[in-house]
């Protein structure tokens, strides 16, 4: 793993501890943290040169989105062997202010959002602020692996008052990779019930080896499409959410059209253009050697588990550097979070956050290096069984 090395640093916490991002500042420093979703490694050079570069010309104004398109364009087609249509590609500050706009946009005051938790916290409380209501449609799950539940979701689309569907793919906190037969269904349902389909795909570069293919929605061709727009972002893939930019690929030239109009509302940073557009240009070597070691690290974290902590239920992701622990056998009550924090000086993300259905769940970030993850379950066990 010597070349992963050399991309992506060693991890060391004298150096992380240095840094000044949320994940670094939440928590005293004898806390180790392994919750929000931050990696903790090393920049790839092409994002870290062309941030550099700007500075060095006094080149922070607002940001003009050339090539961004193209790059992303030509990302997916080789990643995912589907070609988005550059036109249609639309930089925004990040995907869930772009979610929040494109409802505020598309579906009345008041209306009925259904999501299909659990599901990234923000899918809850974000809605709220734009005045649109939760509906749930939860994942089906037998207590190893989850799936999106056709007759749930068609139920909750029924509502009158329920004007969009916003699905997560792959999903968070999962990492579970919905497939091509699944995704049909779900637009099946969205064209009979004449429903918005809003899909965040922020994860999708991380697609891991060996696992369930990430499957861009827009990929398919449904006619849903004319109702689809789709989310993504350099973010996650390149570690770099503090720079704030993210893309909007709609599904028709109408929808892109609307998008482009609000453009005063989705201005992204500057320096969130210039790094993610070097980063699907050029960063796919950087991108890999990630993937690699989040790959290492979700077999390490089956391994260990095993050894510390075997009540704990692990299903590795298919994709990210997130990994969703079933707590429940431990009898730690809903939220194991605390307690890890609290006789382990290790913070993980809460399970309750990601709805009632992650009670008694926690959400492990693996996005280090394979000591420090083995230290956060040193920690995790020591919490629950002291001495």
């Amino acid at each position: 793993m010597a070349a992963v090395e050399e991309k992506l640093g060693n991890c060391t916490l004298e150096r992380l501890r240095r840094r000044r991002s949320f994940k670094w500042t939440t928590f005293p420093p004898d806390v180790l943290p392994a919750f929000v979703a931050e990696m903790d490694f090393d920049l790839a050079e092409p994002v870290k040169e062309a941030i550099v570069a700007a500075v060095g010309l006094d080149d922070l104004g607002y940001a003009n989105a050339i090539g961004l398109a193209e790059a992303y364009a030509g990302f997916a087609t080789d990643r995912f062997g589907w070609g988005p249509d550059p036109s249609r590609v639309v930089a925004i500050p990040d995907v869930m202010t772009g979610i929040a706009e494109v409802m505020l946009a598309l579906t009345p005051p008041g209306s009925g959002v259904a999501i299909t938790p659990p599901v990234y916290p923000p899918f809850f409380f974000r809605l709220g602020f734009v005045g649109r209501r939760v509906v749930e449609a939860p994942l089906s799950f037998d207590g190893r692996r989850y799936e999106l539940d056709l007759e749930v979701i068609g139920r909750a689309l029924t509502s009158a008052d329920v004007g969009c569907l916003l699905l997560c793919n792959p999903h968070n906190p999962l990492g579970r990779q919905w497939a091509a037969a699944d995704l049909a269904g779900v637009a099946d349902l969205c064209a009979r019930h004449g429903v918005v389909l809003l899909v965040d795909e922020i994860h999708g570069p991380l697609e891991l080896p060996g696992g369930d293919r990430h499957v861009p929605f827009l990929s398919l061709g449904h006619e849903v499409d004319e109702a689809t727009i789709t989310f993504s972002s350099a973010s996650k893939g390149w570690n770099v959410p503090g720079l704030k930019c993210g893309l909007a690929i709609a599904g028709s030239a109408p929808l892109a059209s609307m998008l482009k109009e609000r453009w005063e509302a989705l201005i992204p940073s500057h320096l969130g253009v210039l790094a993610s557009t070097a980063a699907f240009a050029e960063g796919t070597p950087w991108l890999d050697a990630a993937i690699s070691q989040i790959d290492e690290n979700r077999r390490l974290l089956a391994t260990l588990l095993a050894d510390r902590l075997p009540e704990i239920g692990y299903s590795a992701p298919a994709a990210s550097f997130l990994a969703w622990l079933d707590c429940r056998r431990l009898g730690l009550g809903d939220d194991p979070s605390q307690r890890f924090l609290e006789g382990g000086r290790v913070a993980l993300s809460p399970g309750p956050h990601f709805g009632k259905q992650g009670k008694g769940f926690a959400r492990l970030n693996i996005g280090t290096s394979p000591e420090l993850l083995a230290e956060a379950v040193r920690r995790m066990a020591v919490a629950v069984r002291p001495g």
